[in-house]
């Protein structure tokens, strides 16, 4: 087991209200979180290993720059051709005994990927995925599956496709602050780019979202380079660690300490669920505080 550190994240602006008013009243019960689902999209580059980045407009448990995801719908508990792992392989992989939910959160992350990014996580058999989602045929498939005019299931169904359980990996279970309005229990995986598929934002909702280096990303993570580039009211003169949920920074460490995808992706990882948990600075200052394992660079590791 590699050493295990308590980290201290800035408070983003956005919880600030939410943060004291738990303080000031006294600890209460929780909101419910809701189940949601998040692709990590991956690619090797010459500058190193890049993911995709998107900017979520209002107050998103996800973060104000988060990776593809959301919440689950109903309809991910639809009947769905199904190629790869189990949804009792992927129960058993996420530490669950639910064996419904586990199958939710996975046909909830490639329905989240394909409306968010366009990149689509299935095909007709196991040694082919679709190619060419960039057209308008598929970008109006994608409206109006995140306008939830048609299920994700009846789309795939339609054009005789299955789901690629096998194209996504399992990575971590973050569970939002118990004083947050909004509340996601979400169940992280990561996927590299199927062969001719390429990301793009959704027309309608599409603010501003690209492959950003993950080590540049860190190494500037005290500078408002990323946030002004994004150009937008709550992310101009930000650093990194106010853009982002303490989850998402923590993983874009271990990405930028990773020598490429396949490295990344062979990192050993448990079922276990990490929540941020609110702290008081002496100075009044309110800080989010995680338990999480230290990284090494370019060393394989297992996460608790």
């Amino acid at each position: 087991m590699p050493q295990l550190a308590r980290r201290l994240f800035v408070l983003p602006p956005d919880l600030e209200g939410a943060a004291r008013s738990w303080i000031e009243h006294g600890e209460r019960t929780p909101r419910a979180a809701r189940f949601a689902s998040s692709v990590v999209l991956l690619r090797d580059s010459p500058t190193g290993l890049e993911t995709w980045l998107g900017y979520r407009p209002g107050s998103s448990p996800l973060g104000v720059l988060a990776f593809p995801g959301g919440s689950l719908d109903a309809s991910d508990d639809d009947a769905v051709g199904w190629l790869g792992p189990s949804p009792q392989h992927w129960a058993e992989q996420m530490g669950t005994a639910d064996v419904g939910l586990a199958r939710r959160h996975v046909v909830g992350a490639i329905r989240e990927l394909f409306e968010e990014a366009g990149i689509l996580l299935a095909g007709p058999d196991l040694s082919s995925t679709v190619e060419a989602t960039s057209t308008a045929d598929w970008m109006r498939a994608r409206e109006a599956v995140a306008d939830q005019e048609k299920s994700f299931t009846d789309v795939l169904a339609k054009r005789g496709l299955s789901v690629r359980t096998d194209l996504l990996k399992p990575l971590v279970n973050w569970l939002s602050p118990d004083f947050a309005h909004r509340r996601f229990n979400t169940r992280y995986f990561a996927a590299t780019v199927p062969v001719n598929q390429r990301p793009s934002l959704l027309a309608s909702k599409g603010v501003w979202g690209r492959w950003v280096c993950v080590r540049k990303a860190i190494n500037e993570r005290d500078t408002t380079a990323l946030g002004d580039e994004v150009g937008q009211e709550n992310t101009v003169g930000l650093p990194l660690g106010q853009l982002l949920v303490p989850g998402s920074e923590i993983m874009l460490e271990k990405m930028a300490a990773a020598n490429g995808c396949i490295a990344y992706l062979s990192y050993k990882r448990k079922a276990h669920v990490y929540q941020p948990k609110l702290v008081e600075e002496e100075d009044g200052r309110l800080m989010l505080e995680v338990e999480a394992a230290k990284t090494v660079a370019g060393e394989p590791q297992r996460e608790r």
